[in-house]
């Protein structure tokens, strides 16, 4: 057991920083781009790296990450080439890596052998929007074996007992999803959500760091003043999209909203 995200909480906030954690879909538009991207985001600054497993049917995800998704499909990606990309990046940097993505295929792949494979290349965390802490026993003890932090999910809709339950079994940190909908959304965040962060943060040793439809450096600075970090996602998979080589322009604006997330 490593204990990456731990030690990178911790070495954060005794700077006085928040958790910047930035999220590309694997194999978007190919694998080889992908290092490429993942090396862009650590020379941005980024503390931690959230690799999207691409799946068919990305129920938490809105439009952008969906054809980030069907992109990385199309390019042959699958879950034994992103732990060789994982193992490639582990050469040459210690930056947490988590994988986000759906149960699916890590059934399909075999759960004790997905977490034993994961752990092998450096994996150090994991996120599964579909699967609801009532069914995470199963998957959490190869997990826990394997020692890869399980992140869970927490939203507004949550009450303040849910809270202290998901809190209670999630490792890492706990990722509030800062508004109801999918990836990407530009809502902007209610004050129930505010209230709940905060609430959480007095009421857990737990990290929290919060995503969904952070964009700006503003919106950067509005919810790392209330976070232990913060989530982007499809900022990045939008500039991939659109440049044949995003590196220039990700190295950009992950040092932009690094800084904006700590300004005090």
């Amino acid at each position: 057991m490593t204990d990456r995200i731990k030690n990178t909480f911790g070495a954060l906030a005794k700077r006085g920083e928040k958790a910047f954690i930035a999220y590309i879909m694997a194999g978007d538009p190919d694998m080889a781009k992908t290092l490429t991207y993942a090396r862009a985001l650590i020379q941005g600054g980024a503390d931690i790296i959230e690799l999207g497993m691409p799946f068919s049917d990305p129920i938490a995800d809105g439009p952008t990450i969906q054809q980030a998704a069907q992109r990385a499909l199309q390019s042959k990606t699958n879950i034994s080439k992103i732990f060789a990309l994982v193992s490639t990046l582990r050469k040459t940097s210690g930056i947490p890596i988590v994988l986000m993505g759906y149960i699916n295929p890590v059934l399909k792949y075999g759960t004790k052998r997905f977490f034993e494979d994961a752990a092998r290349s450096g994996v150090d965390g994991l996120i599964l929007p579909d699967l609801p802490l009532e069914e995470i026993d199963h998957v959490k003890e190869y997990a826990v074996q394997s020692g890869i932090d399980m992140i869970l999910l927490a939203a507004p809709t949550s009450d303040r007992k849910r809270l202290l339950e998901l809190s209670r079994h999630t490792r890492g940190f706990l990722y509030y999803i800062s508004m109801t909908g999918v990836t990407g959304s530009q809502k902007k965040m209610g004050h129930a959500a505010f209230e709940s962060i905060r609430w959480i943060r007095r009421n857990t040793q737990k990290p929290v760091a919060v995503g969904f439809g952070i964009s700006t450096p503003r919106q950067a600075k509005n919810i790392a003043a209330l976070a232990d970090g913060i989530v982007v996602g499809s900022a990045f998979v939008k500039l991939i999209e659109n440049n044949k080589n995003a590196s220039a322009q990700i190295i950009a604006l992950t040092h932009s909203l690094k800084s904006a997330a700590n300004i005090h």
